[in-house]
């Protein structure tokens, strides 16, 4: 879609990132996210459309994201699927201080904010936070142990052919076919089908990790495949992943911020990935305890404190220790908490509807 076709159906577009958050420096850029409506034919015809997150070179009707890279506007039932998973990065576009457009519609999904509110942003606030300690980690052993050269297949013991790319993963996706037909078994307890179908990414498990010695015999018998393949399986899977680290190492060399890579050589690990990481287990906890999404740091008062990380007065321990800590507290928190286990997904669709049937075609 054309970029004034979705301003002219936005119902909101809010001031998030580093500004909502109130940690903005005077370099900062501006991160505006917001929502629209798709016209008719994206609903009842064939055309599709998740998100615009790219064209604010075109003519728009907001000046304000002329040019801004930094702009992402979700279509609304891509919102809601997202809102209802209690995706941190988009629960908080419903709690911003500043709407630099802000419709009738907009207001009263805004309105209906708590509906989205359940006991699963625990998992999805603490699994955004492993995401950033996994890549402070990454980047930690890069700046302590920089690889020295490219992996060979090797490297690995593999001397003759390999298994390419797309065979790996054809076996790969007829395993998690198996697993999920096991787990299909299982309807009759809902949350743990649920879980085990959704909440897990197993493509993405099998995909990154390497299959232990411990299950290769019972990998084989599963899937009726060779010994010599499952051997050839676990050498080629470990190939792929160095093969993928060293292909991310040279990534993170080429793309770092210079200000940035000369405060993370300083202080041994990204800062920015330690802020985060702090700010999004301490959000968890808050929700948890009070049912409100607080995305302004300066309101809780624990802003300074986010920017001692980003300046380097805390140490990686230390950063690490405070994740720690606050895992413990939302464990503890989680258990006392009000709020439902999981969001009333009716009440969401009832809402979905009403909130098309304002905005008309």
């Amino acid at each position: 879609m054309k970029r004034i076709e979705v301003e002219q159906r936005a119902i909101f577009v809010g001031l998030a990132g580093s500004h909502g958050y109130g940690l903005n420096r005077p370099s900062s850029d501006y991160d505006y996210r917001g929502v629209f409506i798709a016209p008719k034919r994206y609903y009842f015809g064939f055309d599709h459309i998740e998100q615009k997150d790219a064209g604010w070179d075109e003519p728009g009707i907001f000046p304000f994201l002329d040019g801004n890279k930094d702009t992402v506007i979700y279509e609304l039932r891509k919102i809601i699927q997202l809102l209802s998973g209690a995706n941190p990065n988009v629960l908080e576009l419903l709690w911003l201080n500043e709407y630099p457009v802000l419709t009738k519609v907009g207001q009263h999904l805004i309105h209906h904010k708590q509906l989205f509110l359940s006991k699963k942003v625990k998992h999805t606030y603490s699994g955004y936070a492993f995401a950033q300690i996994k890549k402070m980690e990454s980047h930690r052993k890069w700046l302590l142990h920089p690889p020295q050269s490219k992996p060979l297949p090797s490297d690995f013991g593999i001397e003759e052919a390999t298994l390419g790319k797309d065979e790996l993963n054809a076996f790969l996706e007829y395993l998690y076919l198996l697993i999920r037909g096991r787990i299909e078994f299982l309807s009759e307890a809902e949350q743990l089908y649920q879980l085990l179908t959704a909440d897990i990414d197993f493509k993405g498990v099998l995909k990154q990790y390497t299959l232990p010695d411990e299950i290769l015999y019972y990998t084989q018998n599963l899937t009726n495949s060779h010994k010599d393949f499952i051997r050839l399986l676990q050498k080629n899977q470990s190939y792929q992943v160095a093969l993928r680290e060293w292909k991310a190492y040279l990534s993170w060399q080429e793309n770092r911020n210079p200000a940035r890579a000369e405060m993370e050589r300083k202080s041994g690990f990204d800062l920015k990935h330690g802020m985060h990481c702090i700010r999004l287990l301490r959000s968890g906890v808050e929700i948890l305890r009070t049912g409100e999404v607080i995305v302004d740091r300066r309101i809780v008062g624990d802003a300074q404190d986010l920017r001692a990380i980003l300046n380097g007065e805390y140490s990686y321990e230390q950063v690490m220790k405070m994740a720690e800590d606050l895992v413990a507290q939302m464990e503890s928190v989680y258990q006392e908490s009000t709020l439902p286990q999981k969001p009333d997904l009716e009440q969401i669709n009832e809402l979905c509807m009403e909130l098309v049937e304002m905005q008309g075609w």
